[in-house]
């Protein structure tokens, strides 16, 4: 599809990869809504730098565990920036948990927020989409799906979920709309897991972890591609294969 002038809603977009395929989509010309939960300062900031590159652009705030909130976020991004072509479902939470410690809060709020919301967000984004024009859902899931372990667990069920429901919605969308999948492997690390970046680093096959540019090439790729759905591009540097 044509990114240029297109209508994309990002969840998560304030900060880390979120922030960054918000600003690779207006860069590459798409009117973005910068969807937030607490990250009120930096959406309103990258909203105002895409609003300065001549691009639409809106801060939303919603509680991606509130359904309800999360059925008005398609809505109120047509209403102010036009209909929306392209979702991406970035936003997730990852927090440890076992068989022997997670506690159905926790449960609840993986699948909430990781599974339920992405859902919800596809059923409204194709409630109101136009009929013959090209459409993307891209959701950000995670290569461990494919090896789940045992110290992530609800996180790891909320994500092998995802990947299910990417390719039973670019079945059931098509063929105006395209859904896949971004499998991440190690891209961006928070400030305690350098160290351990830097030893995995060693042992994969390409010698090195990833970048938020590698991201935003994948998700380019998958956005401008006619022929390509129900796909899960890992972006691993080879991780996924040991």
């Amino acid at each position: 599809m044509q990114i240029e002038d297109s209508v994309a809603l990002v969840t998560g977009a304030g900060v880390r990869l979120g922030h960054a395929m918000a600003l690779a989509l207006a860069e590459n010309g798409a009117h973005v809504a910068v969807h937030y939960h607490r990250s009120q300062e930096q959406a309103q900031q990258l909203a105002e730098t895409i609003g300065s590159m001549g691009r639409r652009s809106m801060a939303v705030h919603a509680d991606l565990g509130d359904s309800d909130a999360v059925r008005g976020l398609i809505p109120q991004v047509a209403q102010a920036l036009g209909p929306v072509d392209i979702l991406i479902n970035s936003a997730s939470i990852f927090e440890r948990g076992t068989i022997a410690n997670t506690t159905v809060e926790q449960w609840d709020r993986h699948l909430d927020i990781n599974l339920r919301a992405p859902f919800l967000l596809s059923q409204s984004l194709w409630q109101q989409h136009i009929a013959g024009r090209a459409g993307h859902i891209i959701n950000i899931a995670d290569w461990r799906v494919a090896r789940p372990g045992t110290q992530h667990l609800a996180y790891s069920i909320s994500k092998a979920g995802l990947v299910a429901l990417t390719q039973s919605l670019a079945q059931a969308l098509g063929p105006d709309l395209q859904v896949n999948a971004l499998a991440l492997g190690a891209i961006l690390p928070a400030a305690h897991e350098q160290a351990y970046f830097e030893r995995l680093a060693a042992r994969l096959p390409l010698r090195h972890t990833g970048d938020p540019r590698d991201v935003v090439h994948a998700l380019l790729y998958l956005l401008r591609s006619e022929f390509v759905t129900g796909e899960v591009l890992q972006i691993t540097g080879g991780e996924h294969l040991q």
